[in-house]
């Protein structure tokens, strides 16, 4: 059994991958930290390190160790955090995921109309893109997240649904855009264009349908920038790098030196909805669900 002070020598070790360094940053000695390592790694009958005449790099059981009492020592924290909230008569917590793009529309009256109605939970709010608010469901480090549909395939029929809003999205532009003043304009029609899209792995429902109705439309995208953010998107727009699909919302942003235009023909849906894995034990996420309206059920396709 790995005690939590072994733990944090170890993470210690692992980002230093020098003991002296270790040593130092612990406040303890090299012998006594050399002996802690060999002493977990004799518990747990691999080694940890790969190791010269010094450590040079994690071995694969060291990786998973790594992220591991990362994640334990944070639940730790965590645990000993809401113990002592409830000492104060602060009980209950709840772990929320949001986008981005949630922030301006959604998150401020949901997290007021449920703050109103439970002000005894304590609320952990974290700023994620929808791939990682998905693992973080799966893996039960978070209650709900605020997404952009679809999710990833793998994860489709592992949570619930339930929809904010539905807009389409809509062609940004430089102001200078030959195209810019032309009203509603076919995707094909900026397929010559250098374009800015987010990652692919961060939001791989909405990356995939764009891509797919840019192929429909016969013609595949150059990315030449990426970011995650749709408002960085629309700020590396407006400095005249590319162009992009943005939320139609966005237009309402006051940007300068671009120009939004809707798109004709095929629309691209920009869809957002609380999701959960059902299998959640946390009391509060119904409560949360409830009290985060308007919604309405989505089933994925």
């Amino acid at each position: 059994m790995l005690t939590l002070r072994q733990l944090r020598q170890f993470l210690v070790v692992a980002e230093t991958m020098n003991i002296r360094k270790a040593a130092e940053r612990l406040h303890m000695a090299q012998p006594p930290l050399t002996k802690a390592i060999r002493q977990m790694e004799e518990a747990l009958g691999t080694r940890l390190f790969e190791r010269t005449n010094r450590i040079t790099a994690l071995t694969p059981a060291g990786n998973v160790l790594q992220k591991e009492a990362v994640t334990t020592l944070m639940q730790m924290e965590r645990s000993m955090l809401l113990t002592r909230r409830a000492g104060q008569g602060m009980t209950g917590a709840l772990r929320i995921g949001f986008v981005a793009t949630a922030v301006r529309h959604l998150l401020p009256e949901m997290i007021a109309r449920f703050h109103f109605s439970f002000p005894q939970v304590v609320l952990e709010l974290n700023e994620m893109t929808t791939a990682r608010q998905v693992a973080s469901l799966l893996d039960d480090s978070l209650d709900v997240g605020i997404a952009v549909l679809p999710v990833p395939e793998y994860a489709i029929q592992k949570l619930s649904y339930h929809r904010f809003f539905n807009c389409p999205l809509i062609a940004v532009l430089p102001n200078k855009h030959p195209a810019a003043a032309s009203g509603a304009l076919s995707l094909s029609a900026l397929a010559e264009e250098p374009w800015i899209l987010f990652p692919e792995q961060e939001g791989p429902g909405l990356y995939r349908s764009i891509i797919e109705t840019c192929e429909k439309e016969g013609f595949m995208p150059e990315v030449v920038q990426r970011a995650v953010q749709m408002e960085t998107i629309v700020g590396l727009v407006a400095s005249g790098l590319g162009v992009s699909l943005v939320p139609e919302f966005m237009q309402k942003s006051g940007w300068v030196n671009v120009s939004f235009c809707p798109l004709s023909g095929e629309q691209i849906p920009y869809q957002v909805a609380l999701i959960h894995k059902p299998e959640n034990t946390n009391p509060y996420v119904a409560d949360f669900v409830r009290n985060a309206v308007p919604l309405q059920p989505y089933v994925p396709t």
